[in-house]
């Protein structure tokens, strides 16, 4: 790993941090340290950083913005490579947008809704990185990123990168290709938007806004809904019936808010998180008889 860090050092790819806490990355501030941590700074100098670590043999993964994401306490051996400041890059050309995989959501719907560009509206509030919401189909409101999804520039496991399309991508339910059959990672985007009226464009952005800050629990550390709906029953409602509101365990507590999130209350651990997972599947199979299943991204 010296060899690696030295070498990626020598190169000025961008940052390249040694055991660094991914508590510092992700968004419920949890998480033990990677080996090594890079985040280069342009999509040349990510090709060349793949290039080294490949030759060396070692293991890697990317993160983006750290939301839907818990990092178990004993951190992520090998490279962690993330995908940040360096690759958020925004072009927008009528209604087609390249946008980088490290720019940050909420940012590009309040810009592109401001335009008059219709689409993202669903998006307002929603934390994390363009490269995140298209691995994870991000969405809310009845909308997802599915819809406006042309293609996308993906860095698989092996190191190679190659354009997909919105069919290759295989869009569902919180789910792409990309989590599963061909696991990758977004580190660029094309969408396709619509020219629309402006003040009812923003109008729409806000209200969405303006709800998910009502109803969300962002005054705490968290990582955003920790189980996937259901459907057509929803996490939170089945969590609430169960009187789980309020529940903790350790520094680890199931927001009162609303009961699809659990917050980081003080001094939270991976640990924590995941026996309080547990424990609310173990609920609702007993009461509801339903399997739940998790939204987020838990490395351990």
């Amino acid at each position: 790993m010296e060899v690696l860090e030295k070498e990626l050092l020598q190169m000025n790819i961008g940052k390249v941090l040694k055991h660094e806490p991914l508590s510092n990355h992700t968004t419920i501030k949890i998480g033990g340290p990677a080996d090594l941590l890079i985040e280069p700074d342009t999509i040349e100098h990510l090709q060349q950083a793949m290039s080294v670590i490949k030759k060396h043999g070692v293991k890697w993964r990317a993160i983006g913005r750290g939301s839907n994401l818990l990092v178990s306490d004993a951190g992520i051996r090998g490279v962690v490579v993330k995908l940040g400041n360096g690759l958020d890059h925004l072009e927008v050309e009528n209604e087609a947008v390249r946008v980088g995989g490290g720019y940050s959501l909420i940012k590009l719907t309040t810009i592109l809704t401001k335009q008059g560009l219709s689409g993202l509206e669903f998006a307002g509030g929603i934390p994390g990185s363009v490269g995140g919401a298209v691995y994870m189909n991000a969405g809310a409101h009845g909308a997802d990123m599915s819809h406006i999804v042309r293609k996308a520039h993906i860095l698989f496991e092996d190191g190679t990168m190659e354009w997909l399309t919105k069919e290759e991508l295989d869009f569902s339910y919180r789910h792409s290709i990309l989590q599963t059959e061909r696991p990758g990672v977004c580190i660029e985007a094309i969408l396709d938007l619509k020219q629309g009226k402006r003040e009812e464009i923003v109008a729409v952005l806000q209200k969405n806004k303006d709800y998910r800050r009502e109803t969300q629990p962002w005054n705490y550390p968290c990582a955003g809904s920790i189980f996937r709906n259901p459907l057509p029953q929803y996490a939170g409602q089945l969590i609430q019936e169960a009187g789980l509101k309020g529940y903790s365990i350790g520094g680890a507590k199931i927001s009162e808010q609303h009961a699809n999130f659990i917050v980081n209350a003080g001094g939270a651990t991976a640990s924590d998180v995941l026996q309080l997972i547990e424990y609310v599947k173990k609920t609702i199979k007993e009461q509801f008889g339903v399997d739940m299943h998790t939204e987020i991204e838990i490395i351990d």
